[in-house]
């Protein structure tokens, strides 16, 4: 009986080795993987990553994050570590980390930040050096490999001598594998992770090669070098014409003209199934990246509404990993309205209370200063059940809508009108959605009265 087990078991192996030499792309046995450009989970399930980065390696007792980002709709967090160029993060403390990711059922990419700008910035580490930092964690990093992902090195090479990346990376990769690592490995470009030189345009597939798992994802950051749609629908062009698996590890937001198209980065990865992660939750010295102030979800900014709200966000394009079950990934009530305001904003100023196929909308001031201001207004349903609505008011006070989000907002003279986009007009007896908008002001920037109708 044994000899026959052992044959039977010996023409299975053959015929399974013959499966792969047909062709079939290897990935690890288990957890996320890549094939042929796209993430999957180990059961088969393509995942997309929606979500954001968050400062953990500087902020550790901000725990409260992880729930916040998951509340706010994200599937995906790229959490910042450190190795020792900060305080380094210990293996109990990236444990920890893994844990409030599987609670908020959030895929977790953990980054070594210590690698940023190295040949430029004297500070920074080898991506070798970054490679023994993971191996140093790897008994809390080994069987999670359905969770998180292990981005190797932040932006690890600078604008000098970007070339050195590709034979940097390969070895990076290599020493992964042969130290047992499964994971899929996320592998950012130089030039500050910006690629602006295309060093890994022109060398992602050696780097791709040099996976004997063939279960790594390439990363762009896009900032004020894709501050033109043409610059990055250029460059997601020939990434696909490559065949290559990519995801945008980081980007902000075009606060300026010089600045990155984020909306044009939203879009483009929308179109083409790609995962992004927008820079970043909170805590940055520069507040104008911050998605909310001082980790306080009260005070949401232009930045959150830009890469939560609108049809290619977060919000309206996140799926839970399929690891954690099939509950959508959005908060099952409405988040804090927005404050972005050290003073208090004028109180809001709503419609009537509703009866039958009605809604109500209350207008908030969320930020303000000389010049300018921020606004969200809320929308709810009545007792029955919409599938759209109208919001008007009438500035009274030289105010004016300059640009809006997650609605469709017109103006004439001082009379505003905003209607509901695609995604949010239908809400169910009771629930609320909200849009948001830029606004300046002369005078006094007080708070109009707003009716809503519904259909």
């Amino acid at each position: 009986m044994r000899r026959v087990l052992v044959a039977f078991c010996a023409a299975l192996l053959a015929a399974v080795g013959a499966v792969l030499a047909l062709g079939n792309p290897a990935y690890a046995a288990t957890g996320l993987h890549v094939s042929g450009t796209d993430i999957y989970e180990a059961n088969g399930t393509k995942f997309v990553m929606r979500g954001v980065n968050h400062a953990h390696t500087w902020y550790t007792n901000q725990t409260s994050s992880f729930a916040n980002i998951k509340a706010a709709g994200a599937n995906t967090v790229r959490v910042v570590l450190s190795g020792g160029r900060w305080t380094a993060n210990s293996a109990s403390d990236v444990a920890n980390v893994i844990s409030l990711c599987k609670a908020n059922k959030l895929i977790c990419v953990l980054e070594d930040h210590d690698t940023t700008g190295y040949g430029e910035d004297t500070a920074a580490y080898t991506l070798d050096q970054a490679v023994n930092y993971w191996i140093s964690l790897k008994s809390v990093l080994v069987g999670q490999e359905d969770y998180i992902s292990i981005n190797i090195g932040n932006e690890p090479i600078g604008n000098t001598n970007p070339a050195q990346w590709t034979a940097a990376t390969t070895a990076a990769i290599a020493k992964m594998r042969a130290n047992g690592f499964q994971h899929l490995l996320m592998i950012d470009a130089p030039n500050w992770g910006q690629d602006w030189q295309q060093v890994m345009l022109a060398n992602g597939q050696a780097v791709l090669d040099a996976d004997t798992q063939k279960n790594t994802v390439l990363s762009i950051h896009m900032y004020s070098v894709y501050s033109q749609a043409s610059t990055i629908t250029s460059y997601l062009d020939t990434f696909k014409s490559k065949g290559w698996p990519l995801v945008i590890g980081e980007f902000g937001w075009q606060f300026a003209s010089t600045e990155v198209d984020d909306q044009t980065i939203l879009a483009e990865a929308n179109a083409r199934g790609l995962g992004y992660l927008g820079w970043s939750w909170s805590g940055n010295t520069d507040p104008i990246l911050d998605m909310v102030l001082s980790f306080d979800v009260n005070q949401k900014t232009t930045w959150y509404h830009r890469v939560f709200d609108g049809a290619n966000g977060i919000t309206a394009t996140a799926k839970q990993a399929t690891i954690f079950g099939t509950t959508s990934t959005s908060s099952p009530t409405a988040s804090p309205s927005a404050s972005s305001s050290a003073s208090p904003s004028p109180s809001a100023s709503s419609s009537p209370p509703p009866s039958g196929k009605t809604c109500t909308a209350a207008y908030a001031i969320t930020g303000s200063w000389p010049g300018g201001f921020q606004g969200e207004v809320k929308v709810t349903a009545g007792s029955t059940a919409i599938t759209g609505w109208t919001v008007n008011w009438t500035y009274a006070n030289g105010q004016s809508v300059a640009n809006a989000w997650s609605a469709t907002v017109t103006s004439s003279g001082s009379a505003v009108t905003a209607k509901n986009v695609s995604y949010n007009g239908s809400l169910s007896a009771g629930s609320t959605t909200s849009f948001g908008f830029l606004g300046s002001w002369t005078g006094t920037n007080s708070v109009p009265a707003v009716t809503c109708t519904a259909s």
